[in-house]
């Protein structure tokens, strides 16, 4: 293809794929596209271990990471972080009482402490869990760093590029596209609000020309809605270089989405991926549970800043949820596009169908056009 994108990367098609799991990155960058990795879930340790693994399984393709760095947040030091029952008791009961009246299993008295502690851990939204984490991925070959909720610092930027690594950030308006640009980002991702995870209120079809417009000369990915090959097209066709797509890849065979919740993802009409600030505190599109549900009711207690939200849901909602497997209280972050989502393919299969569809879709407009 004629594209900077590929250019960039020497990827085959631009097709970037945001992930949590270490399989499916390595497949997409396989098959010809760039696999990234978000990491809001990953302690360093871990982290290191992932990228360990992907550097021994991927060939030397490229890929990236994906950190998240609010721009607004209430900091925690030390303990503070482990003890959100104490500091928020309103909040934390109210969250005890869903789950329990939801059928949702309680975690084991012996377990308690290690797997809630090991859960709020992993929870990395603020710049000191952020930055020890940038540190560790700087060590590998990675090729791009992501910032998902903010601009990057110049230090950071500057320090990547030192490195030949490329920056990009997320940009759900194009006020803040346009601050990533004045930040010396390499390229912008435009997030409608169809997508997945955190998203702002601008549907991709109005947003991306938008961006592509507001940054220009640098190149833009749409993200947002995109799944099959007519989106890319569509992206394409409004002046973005390439794709940004999360969702779809949680129902491939490869990603370890637990498989009660892959039969949830392949059930849900679009409607069930709702807009709730009460997975992080920032507005984040995710499959609708007991607990989405809760929020929005009379009485409900106002969600916390970030991460204290986060920090309550993940270490104190997601180990009871994941524990018991029950549909009612199963969730992940997923856009509008779960609609379409109804059956078990293999990420190579999936990306080979988005560029058969996409050669369909150019077919089509030059036979329309001709």
């Amino acid at each position: 293809m004629n594209n900077r994108m590929c250019e960039m990367f020497g990827i085959e098609a631009p097709i970037f794929a945001f992930t949590h799991c270490r399989d499916v990155l390595v497949e997409v960058s396989k098959a010809g596209g760039l696999g990234v990795l978000g990491t809001s879930r990953l302690t360093p340790q871990k982290l290191r271990e992932e990228l360990k693994w992907i550097d021994a399984h991927i060939g030397g393709r490229p890929y990236g990471i994906d950190v998240l760095m609010p721009s607004s947040f209430e900091n925690l030091e030390g303990e503070q972080k482990f003890d959100t029952q104490a500091m928020h008791p309103r909040e934390h009961a109210y969250l005890t009482k869903v789950l329990d009246e939801a059928g949702v299993g309680r975690l084991p008295e012996a377990d308690e402490a290690a797997l809630l502690r090991d859960a709020v851990h992993s929870v990395s939204f603020i710049p000191n869990d952020t930055r020890e984490l940038i540190e560790i991925a700087f060590e590998h070959p990675i090729s791009v760093f992501v910032s998902a909720l903010g601009t990057p610092a110049k230090e950071i930027v500057d320090r990547a590029h030192a490195r030949g690594i490329k920056v990009a950030a997320l940009a759900g308006a194009p006020k803040h596209a346009l601050k990533h640009k004045e930040a010396g980002c390499d390229f912008v991702i435009a997030v409608g609000t169809e997508a997945g995870g955190h998203t702002g209120n601008i549907t991709s079809m109005v947003l991306w020309p938008r961006i592509v417009d507001a940054v220009a000369p640098l190149p833009v990915l749409g993200a947002g809605g995109v799944a099959r090959g007519r989106q890319v097209a569509a992206a394409l066709a409004l002046g973005c270089e390439g794709v940004w797509c999360g969702s779809v890849w949680l129902s491939t065979a490869q990603s370890d989405v637990l498989p009660e919740l892959k039969a949830k993802l392949f059930a849900a009409p679009s409607e069930d991926a709702v807009l709730t600030k009460s997975v992080t505190g920032k507005q984040c599109r995710t499959l609708r549970n007991v607990y989405t549900d809760a929020m929005t009711r009379p009485g409900a207690p106002a969600t916390l800043p970030p991460p204290l939200q986060a920090i309550l849901w993940w270490g104190h909602g997601i180990p009871r949820v994941n524990r018991s497997r029950i549909a009612a209280g199963l969730t992940t972050a997923v856009g509008q596009i779960v609609g379409d989502m109804t059956e078990e393919l293999s990420v190579r299969q999936v990306f080979h169908d988005m560029l058969s569809e996409l050669i369909e879709a150019k077919d089509r407009m030059d036979r329309q056009m001709s």
